[in-house]
């Protein structure tokens, strides 16, 4: 790829974001020196967020706003977001402040030369984090091993945010999941297409409850029937 020509597609999936959307929404503007285009889809907010995002689209700081009607979850508004997108790469950008997009040019950089298609960010390559749940680290780590016994891969962070895939590839991709069954269901769909996978470190400034955070116990344990579900019966 061209870095002078590249298109990046930034996917925003968002609820009830008001009190972080704006800032996110700043420091993606900056991050890198390549044309982007921001997508964001707001997934039935109700705190004043929609408000929010459409001022920011008034301002051309948004260039596609699209809305869910219903509540239909975070994989649903990444694909809403993919379907409009028309990068040459896309990547998934949670609006809540916890990923930092001034650790995309790591994450670009085996894109463009032309040596991966797709490149995670990892929170366990030594990169610095925040230090928070022990029990969210032991779960990931479960469910990051039990994928790649089914996908054959080394993984170190299965359910990171940033997720870098090639435009064309990404859009080709047959996903199904709404709500945080994207992670493991992404992976596998590209585990199947031999796809070449880097991992990168990237920083992670994670948030408590109290904070927003929105995934729980319950989505963890829906994480191993996704895993099964779409390394086992699904094509």
């Amino acid at each position: 790829m061209d870095p002078n020509t590249i298109v990046l597609s930034i996917l925003v999936p968002v609820y009830n974001e008001l009190a972080t959307i704006e800032a996110i929404i700043e420091q993606v503007l900056g991050a890198v020196n390549v044309k982007i285009e921001i997508i964001c889809v707001d997934d039935c907010s109700t705190d004043g967020t929609r408000d929010v995002l459409k001022r920011l689209e008034q301002e051309g700081k948004v260039n596609r706003l699209l809305f869910h009607e219903v509540n239909r979850g975070k994989g649903a508004a990444i694909r809403t977001a993919l379907a409009a997108s028309t990068g040459d790469v896309v990547i998934v950008q949670d609006a809540d402040l916890e990923y930092d997009p001034q650790d995309w040019p790591a994450l670009l950089d085996p894109l463009i030369e032309g040596k991966a298609d797709a490149v995670f960010g990892s929170r366990f390559l030594s990169g610095p984090h925040r230090v928070l749940f022990f029990w969210h680290y032991v779960g990931n780590k479960v469910l990051t091993t039990m994928s790649n016994v089914f996908t054959n891969l080394n993984l170190t962070d299965m359910e990171t945010c940033y997720k870098a895939i090639r435009g064309e590839l990404a859009r080709s991709l047959h996903l199904t999941a709404n709500r945080f069954g994207f992670e493991p269901e992404v992976i596998a769909r590209l585990a199947k297409r031999n796809a070449r996978i880097y991992e990168v470190p990237i920083s992670y400034s994670g948030r408590t409850y109290a904070e927003g955070k929105k995934i729980g116990w319950k989505d963890g344990v829906a994480a191993f029937w996704h895993i099964a579900k779409y390394n086992l019966f699904t094509k």
